[in-house]
Order: structure tokens, then sequence, then C-alpha cells
């Protein structure tokens, strides 16, 4: 959520910002609410100040028409109580609708066809067969089902087994490990010369069912609501990232300055509709409705928060640059950004054995400032060291989203033979299998 004082104060600046979204909003509107709502806010404490010096002046003088009057105010104001308590309702609806104000550095574009490609890292493999795509390796070497997944659950599921499940759990172990030390976080920092104190991150494994308000606040449902499996009998909403329910942790709360940044690693289990892909890659694993993930999320000071998604995007470099499978870095232009994000970059991996072997790079990562976007609508704040009060600001960083990292693995470590080797930085965590074959 924006501040509405910024919003009246900037009102050019944020058409601008809509447009550049390709978001339609009656900025007019919502301030011609926003005056009533204030209007009428006013009405209301000045009745309740009337209503007040009326009941001191009948508990002196017990005069009966000043009990009539008091009588006839309360009449009136809980009528003004009840049209306010409306125009709160939609005043708050409006400013829910507004999505976040993009970074003056986010290039502007129409949809995902206008993001940037900043660099590509890494190698490609070459081969010296035609390199086959994951669901032929993955159905091959008994490590991925989706025809028994497909009858017990439907389409767009899967089973991982044998040496699949040792996969998740090794790239799962990887990451907390790397986060956990605080040698490792400093290292980074220093490497992209970062501003940054030398905190690590704390492990946390989170519900995946949270509440409406926690997920409306995280700004997900008014654009992208479709996507998000709703237990209707409970009232519940499945998350679709960690993110969702590790931002909404701390509601309400305040940090103290000398406590940020507040960073964790979370593993969820995640689900999505996959509403608005219907046809696209049914088949396999890329596009399901279940999957496991790990996701790196961030309280920061708003002036660190720049520097901390810097921190984000060269952790997740790292973590591939460990399993040396290429990639390139996309930064997400304003027609593609989520609602909450002033900025995206996505890692997009190379997937050799895509595209009838020719290959193509997918998306594997994804990593946003949300600036005070999220925070506001949690309220969540920092006591600076002056003892004023100020929104945190919020970021999220993919790890390994699961599914798509075993995908990258075995189309990127495959061998002519048909197995797959195992990258040497997750063997320590394999007990000892260095390759995958049958």
């Amino acid at each position: 959520m924006l501040d509405i004082k910024w919003v009246r104060e900037n009102s050019k600046e944020l058409k601008k910002s809509l447009k550049n979204r390709g978001v339609e909003f009656g900025v007019e509107h919502l301030l011609e609410v926003d005056e009533k709502h204030r209007a009428k806010i006013k009405e209301v404490d000045d009745l309740r100040a009337e209503q007040n010096k009326l009941s001191e002046e009948i508990a002196r003088s017990k005069d009966q028409a000043k009990i009539e009057s008091s009588k006839e105010l309360k009449r009136r104001l809980g009528d003004i109580e009840f049209e306010l308590k409306s125009l709160e309702k939609e005043f708050t609806d409006l400013m829910y609708k507004i999505p976040n104000i993009p970074d003056p550095d986010v290039p502007v574009g129409k949809d995902e066809s206008d993001n940037k490609v900043l660099r590509e890292v890494g190698e490609k493999p070459k081969f010296k067969f035609k390199p086959r795509d994951y669901i032929e390796l993955g159905t091959k070497l008994d490590l991925i089902d989706t025809e028994r997944a497909a009858k017990v659950s439907g389409t767009r599921f899967g089973y991982l087994k044998h040496e699949a499940p040792l996969l998740e759990f090794a790239l799962i172990q990887y990451v907390m490990d790397f986060l956990r030390q605080e040698e490792n976080i400093a290292q980074v920092i220093k490497e992209e010369n970062l501003n940054l104190l030398l905190k690590s991150f704390i492990p946390v494994i989170p519900p995946v069912l949270i509440k409406p308000e926690a997920m409306r606040a995280m700004g997900y449902m008014e654009r992208g609501g479709d996507e998000i499996y709703h237990l209707e009998k409970d009232n519940l909403y499945l998350v679709g990232t960690a993110e969702q329910s590790v931002g909404p942790m701390h509601t309400d709360e305040v940090f103290g300055e000398e406590k940020l940044p507040h960073r964790h690693i979370a593993f969820s289990t995640c689900f999505r509709r996959e509403a608005g892909s219907y046809g696209k890659d049914t088949r396999g694993i890329l596009r399901v409705h279940q999957f496991d993930k790990t996701e790196m999320f961030i309280f920061a000071t708003p002036e660190t928060s720049h520097d901390e998604h810097k921190l984000l995007l060269a952790l997740e470099e790292r973590f591939w640059r460990a399993l040396k499978i290429p990639y390139r870095v996309v930064q997400i232009s304003t027609g593609d950004l989520g609602d909450p994000a002033a900025a995206t970059y996505d890692l997009e991996a190379w997937l050799p054995g895509q595209n009838e072997g020719r290959g193509e790079y997918r998306e594997v990562t994804s990593a946003s400032n949300t600036t005070d976007f999220q925070a506001r609508r949690l309220n969540i704040k920092v006591r600076r060291k002056d003892g004023s009060l100020e929104f945190v600001h919020m970021l999220n960083g993919t790890a390994f989203v699961i599914g798509r990292t075993l995908i990258a693995i075995l189309e990127n470590y495959q061998q002519e033979d048909g197995s797959v080797l195992i990258p040497e930085v997750l063997r320590q965590y394999m007990g000892g299998i260095g390759v995958i074959k049958r």
C-alpha cells in the first residue's frame, strides 16, 4: 500500500507509474473518496466532541431538554459513523488496488518481452549427442513419475523418486548451510562492495495455510488472485511461495533499528493453480500445482534495501555458479512486475534439452524489493535510535525452486548413456552418490 499523503502530493507521478505498469486505475476518483473520507472523519470527531460536552452539562444539571438533544445527537452520530465505515471500506479497497511504484531504473515495457537481459554467465555445455529433455531423462532413470501422479491427483502433479528426493534434500541442506554462516554472507557483501551488516539468515519452516488478511496484505489478491488456492470451509489460503507466510510473521511489530537487517531462509511446499497457463508446459514438472521451494526474506531499513536487493541477487548467482549451470540475469520491466515489487531481477537457467534439443533459458529465481509496500499493509515498523518510527522495507529472493533446479541439473549434467552426474557441490549431501544411472 502506498502512503496516501504521497498520493495526494504526487498524483501525476502515480498516473505515470500506473501507465508504465499497464494498470488502469482512477486516481482522481481515489482523491475524491479520500477528501470525502477525511471530511466525514472530521464530522464524526466534531459530533463526538459536542456529545462529550453535552454529557458533561447533563451530569451537572440533569436538564431534560439537553437529555433529549443528547439522544438526537447520538442518533445522528450513529448514522454518520455508518457512512464513515462505508467510506473507509471504499477508500481502503481503492488503496489496495494500487501497485507499488517502480524504481527509476526499472525498464519501461508492456510485458515480459520488454524485460532486459543484463548478462549471461557460464559456458553452455557442448554435447557430442543430441541432448535429451528432463522428461525423457527423468522417466528413463525413474526419477519423475507424472503418470501415476495424474491417477492420484490429476494433471500438473508429479512423484519424485529414487535419487530425486535426495537431490532435493541436498539442495536444501546446501542453501541452509551456506546462509547460516556469517562468513559466507561477509564474503558476498565484500565481493559486491555492499554497505550492509554481516548478519546470517535464520532458517524457518513457515505454515502453508494463512488467513485472508495476511494474504491480502502481501499484495497478491488484487491481480493474480485466481492463482491462489482458497479453502472456503476454513477461509484459509495455501501459499504460492514462503514469502507469503514469512512476511506476515511480524505483523503489528516494531523492530529496534539495531535488530535490522532481519534475514530468513525459509523452506516451504507451495501451491499455485496455474490458472493463466492453460496449454503451457502441461507435461512434466516445470509448471505444476505443488512444488517445494527455498526462499530468502529480509526485513531492512529503507536506506539499506537497495543494497539488500543486490545481496539477494548476488546470493542467487552464487548458488547457480556453485552448481556450474549457465544462467542469465534479467531485469523485469514495469509491465511484468508483480504488484508489490518496486524492482525485480530474475535468473534464467540454460536448459539444453528444451526446444527439441536446441536449448533455451527458463526462469529459476526471482529477487524483489517491495520497499515499504507490504510493511505498510502489515504495519511493521522500525524504531530509530532517535525514537522515531517508520515502516521497514521487505525483500524476497528465491534460493532454489526445487523442481526447476532438478530439471536444470538433469539436462546440464546428462551423459551420452542416459546417466546424470551429480554437481560436485552437492555430493557431500548425497551419501557418496556421484552419478545417477540404471
